[in-house]
């Protein structure tokens, strides 16, 4: 994990390459846009944003708490960020080896800091 100014970046070493996470452990979760999501879990971002539709639809996760928008450098909008429940919510929607991996080390991760 890396430390800077005042947010914690986590890196998770997928097979196929590293991701980096925003790390909230007063809140015990991470945050990750959609790009992340599509990266992480091998999916075309569509997929992934019919996948978010679908979970706050059904109320599986609250809106208004694990989502934030953020203004990201060189970007001319702000960018969605999603907390770590609506990212395994995804992951669960996939079904995947790379998903049961991910929840695994981001169980571990979060839990240990």
């Amino acid at each position: 994990m890396k430390n800077r100014a005042d947010q914690k970046i986590i890196i998770y070493q997928a097979k196929s390459g590293a991701l980096e996470f925003r790390g909230d452990f007063e809140h015990e979760t991470i945050w990750a846009s959609q790009a992340d999501l599509a990266l992480l879990y091998e999916k075309d971002q569509s997929v992934i944003s019919r996948h978010i539709k679908s979970i706050l639809k059904d109320k599986e996760v609250d809106k208004k708490s694990n989502m934030q928008k953020m203004h990201i450098p060189n970007s001319d909008k702000p960018v969605t960020l999603f907390s770590l429940d609506i990212v395994l919510a995804v992951g669960y929607r996939t079904n995947s080896v790379r998903a049961i991996e991910f929840r695994k080390w981001a169980t571990k991760t979060v839990t240990e800091n």
